[in-house]
Parts: structure tokens; sequence; C-alpha cells
């Protein structure tokens, strides 16, 4: 939630300066001569429009520039000699928005506006009362002052936020250059020590069971723990290098993950509910690692002849889920892997929330819940 100068909400803030400027106008307008009657009342009722349609100058300051520009034409010509302060908070607003264009416009048709109006609607009064008059209630330097103010401050957050990007970059490329350099390491130094523990393994049972000899259990286990770790840990690295090396990849890319469990047998479908709208790329690149995963560990162990992806986005948060119809029963607890470990620290880590567990009628469940916050 975008929050204004004092640390409030910004419609909070909004709202107060908006209802302050409403009240000063209002005040301006009845202690200086006004007409009676129902001119008198609908020049008040322009008066406080004008203010408080500033309550609605981030979410639409074009439209709050159009509105207060004619609130302060319409009350002028119903003789209120009030400044047109809400035009020129509109000014403002709508310069640090980027309309600048707009707001020249605006600001020039205003200035021919205010004296050809009060020219049409009283003509006893002098040109040089209406120049006057007019530039009383909206002075240049004040409404040059006022969109220069509304640039700065836009230039201002322009190069904030330009910073802020360029931190978020530095920080991911030196996580990606750490990622590579942890994953050259465990290739030098863990890969080839693990292998030459499966190829003695190897070798000691192909020798005992070539002598007739009965082959130790304790050295099948640590021959099938050798062949274990050398796949996950190609794994591991093939994940850290994915990470460096490819472009990011999420929820977009998920139609050719299916497509790909397709074409290898796999009765895949995928069915995406609610209304989508972005999400945060952290969300965005998980959602995709966890049907990737799923999708992998499906074809390599489950032995399943169907699997079926379901996104689901809703308000707060989105849901992934993938089942299988394969091999799992409720009775056999998983055997945590390192893709479902890595599944659920990046599911923890975002604040979110991971079930894998067989189904009660057969086959395996992923099931992830990832908070989204909306900006």
């Amino acid at each position: 939630m975008r929050t204004g100068w004092s640390g409030m909400p910004a419609r909070v803030t909004d709202g107060a300066i908006a209802v302050g400027v409403a009240a000063s106008l209002l005040s301006a307008g009845l202690s200086g001569g006004h007409p009676a009657g129902g001119a008198g009342l609908f020049g008040c009722a322009l008066l406080v429009a004008g203010g408080l349609a500033l309550a609605a100058r981030r979410r639409a300051p074009v439209a709050v520039l159009t509105v207060t520009g004619l609130c302060a034409v319409g009350y002028q010509a119903l003789g209120f000699d009030v400044p047109a302060v809400a035009f020129l908070f509109a000014v403002y607003a709508a310069v640090r928005a980027g309309h600048r264009l707009v707001t020249a416009a605006a600001a020039v048709t205003m200035l021919a506006a205010l004296p050809l109006t009060l020219l049409a609607l009283s003509p006893d009064l002098a040109v040089g009362d209406v120049l006057a008059r007019s530039r009383g209630a909206l002075e240049i330097a004040w409404l040059v002052a006022a969109g220069a103010a509304g640039e700065a401050l836009r230039q201002a957050e322009r190069r904030a936020d330009e910073a802020e990007r360029t931190r978020e970059e530095t920080a991911r490329r030196r996580a990606d250059e750490q990622r590579l350099h942890i994953a050259r390491e465990l290739h030098d130094s863990l890969t080839h020590q693990i292998s030459v523990i499966k190829v003695q393994a190897a070798v000691a049972v192909h020798l005992a069971r070539k002598r007739g000899e009965q082959v130790p259990e304790a050295l099948l286990a640590i021959e099938q723990a050798g062949r274990e770790a050398a796949r996950e840990l190609r794994e591991t690295l093939q994940a850290l290098r994915e990470d460096v090396d490819v472009p990011p990849q999420g929820l977009d890319q998920v139609p050719d993950l299916v497509e790909r469990a397709r074409t290898s047998g796999l009765d895949a479908t995928l069915t995406v509910e609610g209304r989508r709208h972005d999400v945060p790329a952290a969300v965005d690149r998980t959602a995709y690692r966890i049907v990737q995963e799923s999708l992998t560990n499906i074809a390599r162990h489950a032995g399943a002849a169907t699997a079926s992806v379901r996104i689901d986005y809703r308000p707060d948060a989105l849901a992934i889920r993938v089942d299988d119809d394969g091999a799992a029963t409720p009775d056999a607890a998983p055997t945590p892997g390192v893709g479902l470990l890595g599944m659920r620290e990046r599911v923890t880590a975002l604040g979110g929330r991971l079930r894998a567990q067989p189904r009660s009628e057969g086959g395996f469940t992923v099931h992830a819940e990832l908070p989204v916050h909306p900006s």
C-alpha cells in the first residue's frame, strides 16, 4: 500500500488534503462578496466539489485536472472571487503522473477561459477589471511553480526507482555468480570422490559375484548410495547452472512443460482457473519449478498414465496442484528427495504452504499455495 508524506496510507492523506482545500475554498468564498440565492448555493457547491475532487488525484489525475478547472471557471463566473487553489494542486498531481502536455494544454485553456467567461457573463465589467480578477484567480507564477514542483518530484521518484532496479540487478548478478561458483566447486570436489566410491563398490560387488561369494549387504548399500548420490548431485548442479544460464521461466512456459510431458507418453492436462493477473517474479518462477519438478518426478518414479496440472489465480494467492494416478498409496510415506526438498524450500521462502503426499484414491498429489501481495 502506498503511503503519503506523513507515513499514512496515500488515500487517507489525499482525502485529508481534499477536505482541507475544500474547506479553505468555501471559507474564502463565504468571507468575500458572493451572490445570494440559488447562484450562491451553486457557487458554494462548485467550491466544495473542486476541493473534494483532489481525493482522486493519484488515481485519475487528468480527470481531476478537468473537474477542478471547470469548477474554478464556474464559481468565478458566478461571482466568487476565489483563487483556483484546487486547480493548482491538480496541475502538480498531473505533472507528477507524467501528463505534461495535457497539463500544459489545460493551463493555457484555463488562462484563456477565465477572462473570456467573465467578459461573456459580466459585460458591465471593464476589461482591466476582468484581467485583474482573472490574474488574481490564477497567477501564472503559481501555475508554473505547481508544474515545476510536480516535475521535480516525478524526476526524483524516477531516479529512486532506477536506483532500486540497479541495486536489485546487482544483487541478482552477484547471487548468480555465487551459484555458478558453488556449482563449479561441487563439480570439482564432490563428483570425483563420489565417482571413485561408486566405481570401487561396483568392482568389489563384481569380483565377489565372480568368485561365487555372497555379496555383503553393506557393500550393496554403498554401491546403491553412490549411484543415488551421483544422480542427485547431477540434478543439483543442473539446477544451479539453469538458474544462472537460462532466462527466467514462469507461468507462461507451463503449457510447454505439459506439452512435453504429453509427447513423452504421459496423458497430461492443464487447467487454469480464476482471473489471470500479474504475480511477483519470485512467485512466477516458483510456480514453474513446482510444475516442472512434479512432472519430472511423475515421469521418473510414479509409473503413472495420467497427470493433471491445475493453476488457480486467487486475489491473494496462487494455487498450484499436480495430481497423478501412479503407484503411490496412502499407507506408503513418500521418500523426500532433492526435488521435493527444493520445492518445499522455495515455497517456504515465499511464506507459502506445500503439501506433497499420496492421494486416498491412489497416486500422488503436490499442492502449493503461494501468497500474492498486491502492490
